[in-house]
């Protein structure tokens, strides 16, 4: 179970300066009727009658622009499933609204050829149904309700259904592009979609496939959007494309050591197109994650587009990675407010700083050495794992002046109910239990309220966080975060 435990600060966009969109530009139609002459217009006036630029068609010519001076394009993975069921309407119009111009969705076929939106081969997961989507038709998919965030079987279920993409690339139409993956096998069914519903240009199709197998299916589709995804073992399909080269690659190694990670080789990607990155998990571009970023950009964002040439970074946290983009800070700590990482617990070792029941650290991440606590590093976040009941830590705290604070945690568990901690402030007695939500995954952190406020003058604290021996235990402590509550 992860959480960041290495103290957060803010990094500058590389350069020093925030990337940012391309200035707005107004399309203009050309009357077809005569019409009398008239005075010029004011210079940036929208001509009446003239259509004005949507959000797709400018998501359509950046990803398009490969100069050098593109910015960087933010990609929701999955939709904003933050804020609503992956692969859901509701997450695909979030993950616009919060600022990306790309939405990536996972296409498969029902059992009579519908294409649909599911992660999974099975819908398990993600719905409170059983089965493969390619056993199930569009109409029983329709009696299913997709689960909140990420899923799993402990995750509530909502109202909202699984969408047909001819649903979600309408929902998308004037919003921006979508990232067809797992759509490659069914691509004359999902070209079919496109067209029907007047979205081709809105449409990323991406492969492995064999260069001559893009080049009949783009041959015959003129007008598709294509991205081709390279590694190292299929670097060399590069090379075979020649001059006739698709908008972009998505770039996959798990070492940058890695032939496709060489600084050459991207440079040569990024003369003639987009470089897409994947920050959601460790190995998609090594260690350059979301999590690593929250921590210190230079750590995963600003490392991949300052040295490895990335202008499209596909995030599970969209509004974190434009918070970057356009303030050079990624995980600002509130005015007023304290942070301190899950594995900063302070020292004097067991029995006093800690009580841990396990020997060692069970965790895969950096712990103290000689020292107990079950410390995992999860795709850059470092957390204090493996929480059991009867286990505490505690915490020293700075506060900056007399007030009145509410303690927030930072927290992740795929568990409902996920546990329960209580709070003792400098030796007191330990306050009411506080519940842990279920945030749907493990490595799904969520910034949870433990609503029990309290009075705290300017200076040194402790904080001592105690699990319930009672109660079932299994989360994951990112960070801890003392905020000032408004009178």
């Amino acid at each position: 179970m992860p959480a960041s435990l290495i103290s957060r600060r803010a990094v500058a966009v590389p350069g020093g300066r925030p990337v940012t969109a391309l200035a707005t530009v107004v399309l203009c139609v050309t009357l077809l009727c005569a019409a009398p002459p008239a005075t010029a217009a004011p210079e940036g006036a929208v001509p009446h009658g003239a259509p004005a630029e949507t959000p797709a068609d400018r998501a359509h010519r950046d990803f398009l622009d490969h100069g050098p001076k593109a910015g960087v394009m933010t990609v929701a993975h999955r939709g904003q499933w933050r804020k609503a069921p992956e692969n859901s309407l509701a997450a695909i119009r979030a993950g616009f609204a919060d600022g990306a111009g790309i939405v990536e969705v996972d296409v498969r076929l029902t059992r009579d050829k519908v294409p649909v939106l599911m992660h999974d081969e099975r819908v398990d997961r993600t719905t409170n149904g059983t089965g493969r989507v390619a056993d199930l038709t569009l109409a029983q998919l329709r009696g299913l309700r997709l689960r909140v965030g990420l899923g799993g079987r402990q995750a509530a279920v909502t109202g909202e259904r699984v969408p047909t993409l001819a649903e979600a690339i309408l929902a998308a139409r004037t919003l921006g592009l979508v990232n067809l993956d797992r759509a490659w096998q069914d691509r004359e069914a999902v070209w079919r979609v496109l067209q029907e519903t007047g979205t081709v240009r809105n449409g990323l199709f991406k492969s492995t496939a064999p260069v001559p197998e893009v080049r009949a299916f783009l041959d015959g589709h003129r007008d598709a959007l294509y991205m081709h995804v390279v590694d190292d073992a299929n670097a060399v399909s590069v090379a075979e494309f020649g001059t006739a080269r698709p908008p972009a690659f998505e770039v996959v190694f798990d070492d940058v050591r890695d032939k496709v990670a060489a600084p050459a080789f991207l440079q040569e990607l990024r003369a003639t197109g987009r470089v897409w990155c994947n920050t959601m998990r460790e190995g998609y571009a090594a260690r350059f994650t979301d999590e690593a970023s929250l921590i210190d950009p230079a750590r995963g964002w600003g490392a991949l587009i300052t040295h490895y040439k990335a202008t499209v970074i596909q995030t599970d946290n969209v509004e974190a990675l434009r918070s970057y983009l356009t303030t050079g800070v990624a995980d600002p700590v509130p005015p007023g407010a304290v942070r301190v990482q899950g594995e900063d617990y302070a020292p004097g070792g067991r029995g006093r700083a800690y009580h841990d029941i396990d020997p060692g650290n069970r965790g895969d991440g950096p712990g103290r050495p000689g020292e107990d606590v079950d410390i995992c590093d999860h795709d850059g976040a470092v957390v204090v794992c493996w929480m059991r009941g009867s286990e505490w830590l505690t915490y020293g705290v700075d506060v900056p002046k007399d007030g009145r604070y509410t303690l927030k945690a930072r927290a992740s568990s795929p568990y409902a109910p996920a546990g329960t901690y209580r709070l003792a402030y400098d030796g007191g007695p330990p306050g009411r239990a506080v519940p842990l939500a279920n945030t749907t995954a493990h490595h799904a952190f969520v910034l949870q309220d433990s609503r029990d406020p309290r009075q705290l003058t300017r200076g040194h604290h402790h904080i001592r966080l105690s699990l319930d021996a009672g109660a079932f235990q299994n989360w994951n402590l990112d960070y801890l975060q003392l905020e000032p509550v408004a009178p």
